[in-house]
């Protein structure tokens, strides 16, 4: 794949997920009614209305793509590029009224993550990045932080809450020095941008973790699941600034002292 190529799929990632972020602001704080799927996740029309049009102009400009999206599943699968859709992550901080949601948008060739874009509607914040480009926030470079002990990392999830994992939780929080919820994809922006150094998610979904695997990346971070892979595929995922990666890894094995490097 071309430079080029990879610079009109990362812009046309970035457009897409600022024009479906404007449309979910008009549901913002607007009584937009809500629905619970089988998995006890909740949904909008926002959701259902931006994935629509994403796929739309997604289908219009690269009708060969596939796609796989939250709300209306996979088009054409095996197409060798795929387009992977969350038009509302943090779709319970949004029918709450907080503006810390996003919109993720990543797309693959040959299964691996080429491009991405991080969209925060409410506070105007776009993280976009293509392999091998590097990473963008509102349109400037953007590096990870160079915090190097856990003891002074920012550790942020989108919940701490995790019945059957709860020992992996807690020995991750006793490792860092804050933690914070400020999740979903906005969590992972803000490792891409340096203003946290860990951020992670037990049982997500790829469309989850894609966009933000790309973003941290090309920020010069670390992405994997918890067993070192650096994988958007497998339920799970552990973004850092990289320093901390294998320390982070291993506080959460219990196999560090909550204050080793």
């Amino acid at each position: 794949m071309s430079d080029e190529s990879i610079v009109a799929l990362r812009d046309f990632a970035a457009d897409l997920a600022v024009a479906a972020g404007r449309l979910t602001l008009g549901y913002f704080q607007n009584d937009v009614a809500t629905e619970w799927k089988s998995d006890r996740s909740p949904v909008t029309a926002a959701d259902r209305d931006a994935e629509t049009l994403i796929r739309r102009r997604i289908e219009a400009r690269y009708p060969h793509h596939g796609i796989i999206g939250e709300e209306w599943g996979d088009s054409r699968p095996g197409a060798a590029h795929r387009w992977i859709v969350d038009p509302i992550d943090g779709t319970r901080s949004f029918i709450r009224g907080v503006p810390l949601y996003a919109v993720l948008i990543a797309v693959e060739r040959e299964g691996a993550v080429v491009a991405g874009a991080i969209y925060v509607p409410g506070l105007d914040e776009l993280v976009s990045a293509g392999r091998g480009l590097g990473c963008t926030w509102n349109g400037r470079r953007c590096h990870v932080s160079s915090v190097d002990r856990l003891e002074n990392a920012y550790l942020l999830s989108s919940s701490f809450k995790h019945a059957t994992r709860s020992e992996l939780v807690g020995r991750l929080v006793a490792a860092a020095g804050t933690a914070r919820t400020w999740g979903d994809g906005y969590g992972y922006a803000l490792v891409a941008t340096g203003r946290a150094e860990i951020m992670f998610d037990l049982g997500a979904n790829l469309w989850d973790l894609a966009a933000p695997l790309i973003c941290v990346e090309e920020a010069g971070g670390r992405f994997t699941d918890f067993t070192g892979v650096p994988t958007a595929a497998t339920g799970d995922g552990i973004a850092t600034n990289g320093l901390l990666h294998e320390a982070a890894l291993q506080a959460a094995r219990g196999e560090t002292a909550p204050s080793a490097r």
